[in-house]
């Protein structure tokens, strides 16, 4: 009598499953969740280690392939990762979406992404979103932020939870995803994005990580993904104290009391200012450092100057001991 024996379960996919079900281990088991697929190795490995969780759990999955149509033969590329999703046991859908010009190409590609996966997850009472960031992800967002000279929550990388968005596998490495790829069969598509030189990331990806792998020693990316966790835990603890703080400084009118601002430490009172700045209407993603330190200036440096103009239209006025966040 021949006894069949079960093939040893690969130790990559063993750890990638369990940092799946560690990232739904909060939702309910017949949750449905949504994952973002491009038919790259790192979101198709996304795909086949939540589909076997997603099945033990009672679950439903769905791989929602956004087209940006940027390329010739994305709909193939996009219609090729959706089969592999479906031979995964994983429903899935293409969605062919435009891609606008504001935050140039690849920004405004995230940008249409989102949408389109906020839409999926809107329309299906999804619990979560899940999105394939790898560990090497992490290091390039913690690089480039630390080359724009950003402050301490930039340089916390991405979070592993965000809402409804989730990363599970920034434990993992962009090796070990290709990895899980396969020990289960798929095939990835390598977006020729990744080799452009045009672009900061690639550059950071293909020559400075390296670099910095040669010259400093092996675990370099992981090193940096440890700095962003221990930033993040900062960061979050002094949001919640700006948080605090600006209700003490904000006067009922909404002017921001400019003495009591002044005793604040620095990291709370910019932090209190540039929420105030948002809250007026100036751009997220457009107020910098820069900007938020020349409102400073009204209040630890004034000398009857006026304020900086701000993203958004906005401008800043200090005048009877408050400031004044006025629309242009």
């Amino acid at each position: 009598m021949t006894v069949r024996r079960t093939p040893p379960l690969d130790p990559v996919v063993a750890r990638g499953r369990r940092a799946v079900s560690d990232a739904l281990a909060d939702l309910p088991g017949d949750a449905t969740v949504v994952l973002g697929v491009s038919g790259g190795a790192d979101s198709l490995a996304l795909a086949a280690l939540t589909s076997f969780v997603v099945a033990g759990r009672g679950g439903r999955a769905l791989a929602l392939v956004v087209d940006h149509g940027l390329q010739a033969g994305s709909d193939q590329v996009a219609q090729h990762a959706a089969a592999q999703s479906r031979d995964l046991g994983v429903e899935a859908r293409v969605e062919r979406v435009d891609v606008g010009s504001d935050g140039g190409p690849e920004g405004a590609a995230r940008v249409a992404r989102r949408e389109a996966l906020q839409a999926c997850a809107d329309e299906l009472g999804a619990a979560a979103v899940l999105l394939a960031h790898t560990r090497d992800d992490q290091a390039e967002t913690v690089l480039l932020g630390l080359a724009r000279g950003s402050g301490a929550r930039s340089l916390a990388g991405m979070a592993p939870r965000t809402g409804i968005w989730r990363r599970p596998l920034l434990g993992l490495t962009r090796a070990d995803t290709e990895q899980v790829c396969r020990a289960v069969g798929l095939t990835w598509w390598d977006d020729p994005h990744n080799d452009d030189a045009r672009y900061a990331r690639v550059r950071v990806r293909r020559t400075v990580l390296p670099l910095l792998e040669r010259e400093l020693g092996p675990g370099v990316a992981a090193a940096l993904a440890r700095t962003a966790d221990g930033l993040r835990d900062d960061a979050d603890a002094l949001d919640v104290l700006a948080r605090t703080a600006a209700r003490e400084v904000t006067r009922d009118d909404g002017a921001l009391d400019v003495a009591a601002l002044a005793v604040l430490p620095r990291a709370l009172r910019t932090r209190v200012l540039r929420a105030a700045a948002i809250g007026a209407g100036s751009t997220a993603n457009d107020l910098t450092a820069a900007h938020v330190a020349g409102v400073e200036q009204l209040v630890t440096a004034w000398r009857g100057q006026g304020g900086p103009a701000l993203p958004g239209g906005l401008t800043v006025r200090r005048a009877g001991g408050v400031l004044l966040f006025i629309p242009s």
